[in-house]
């Protein structure tokens, strides 16, 4: 079934590409709504509770994929719609690239209020003293970190697991955007979250990273500099992954990330990420350029990755008593007996 999972994925990305995230009724939308009524019974400040919250608020949607995973199994034109829809539902590729967009053409109009509303859709910093060079380096990191959660680590998860892993990795993302944050609600509460997303991205990260090093002449990035960002300042960032994603990207387009960032309610300062400038409009367009050469490497590596398990699944998978050639001669052996009279 990996091949129909291959070509579920290739769909996907595909519809991902041409329509975008639905405006209503997204799959994703409806996931969250579920989550936080849960949260409203099982919340308690404490581990314990957030550690139950999320087994079942992930436990569910992904006993749900398994179950509808096992129902296709022989029937892999069934399995392909299902892990196309999978596909579309959790991936975000065409969306971060559509956001960027939005942000730079506001900063090359030099409509800062225009581009501080919107900033909102791409991460939760307090836009409302940033300036044109904060806006952009915002929204870079922000690039640079969504390539991974919204595009490689989900078609990651699919090769490796189909569709309980597309939907696994999705839910665990959004949780961990929900309640995975430091805050005194969910300092706690939110543990169990953020550190599973961190294991889900462990990989995914730095397969995001070193894919941005292979694409960086897309940009009239080097490959060398680009690793060589990557490798110094990649271990730097508080997150364990997307430091990885933010210094290679960093590294591509030649500019400078980190800094101070400032949230609702408090603030903190990041190491500095590159050598280069700070971000201006033009380079938010050559991140989602960037962004999206990734995703169509990481698409070409997952589904690759999964008709590959799929065709040597084919070719191992023996018949009944003794496989294939012992079937074949035991038929050969039946014509022959009919054949002679015995």
């Amino acid at each position: 079934m990996s091949l129909a999972n291959a070509a579920g994925m290739l769909a996907g990305f595909a519809v991902d590409a041409l329509v975008g995230d639905p405006r209503r009724f997204h799959p994703v939308a409806g996931f969250g709504r579920a989550a936080t009524a849960l949260e409203r019974r099982l919340y308690r400040p404490d581990r314990a509770a957030g550690a139950a919250f999320t087994a079942v608020a992930v436990g569910v949607p992904v006993a749900a994929a398994l179950v509808a995973s096992a129902a296709t199994r022989r029937r892999p034109v069934a399995r392909a719609v299902l892990v196309a829809g999978g596909t579309w539902a959790v991936l975000g590729a065409r969306t971060l690239r559509r956001e960027a967009g939005f942000m730079a053409g506001a900063l090359e109009r030099a409509d800062l209020p225009a581009a501080r509303g919107r900033l909102g859709h791409l991460c939760g910093r307090d836009p409302s003293t940033l300036d044109e060079p904060e806006l952009a380096r915002a929204t870079v990191e922000s690039v640079a970190e969504n390539t991974s959660d919204a595009v490689v680590a989900p078609l990651f998860w699919g090769a490796v697991a189909g569709l309980p892993g597309l939907v696994a990795y999705r839910a665990v993302n959004t949780l961990d955007a929900m309640v995975g944050h430091r805050s005194a609600r969910y300092e706690r509460f939110g543990t169990a979250a953020a550190r599973l997303d961190d294991v889900l991205n462990l990989v995914p990260s730095r397969l995001t990273a070193a894919l941005t090093v292979a694409a960086a002449p897309v940009v009239d990035g080097e490959r060398a500099e680009t690793l060589r960002v990557w490798r110094r300042d990649g271990g730097d960032h508080p997150s364990p992954n997307a430091g990885h994603c933010e210094a290679a990207m960093a590294g591509a387009l030649g500019v400078r990330l980190g800094g101070r960032n400032v949230y609702f309610g408090r603030s903190e300062t990041r190491p500095f990420l590159g050598d280069g400038p700070r971000p201006v409009a033009l380079d938010i367009r050559r991140a989602a350029l960037l962004s999206g050469t990734v995703g169509v490497a990481a698409l070409a590596l997952a589904a690759g990755a999964a008709a590959i398990a799929g065709l040597a699944q084919g070719r191992g998978r023996p018949t009944a008593r003794g496989g294939w050639a012992a079937g074949v001669a035991r038929r050969r052996m039946r014509s022959a007996t009919v054949g002679s009279g015995l």
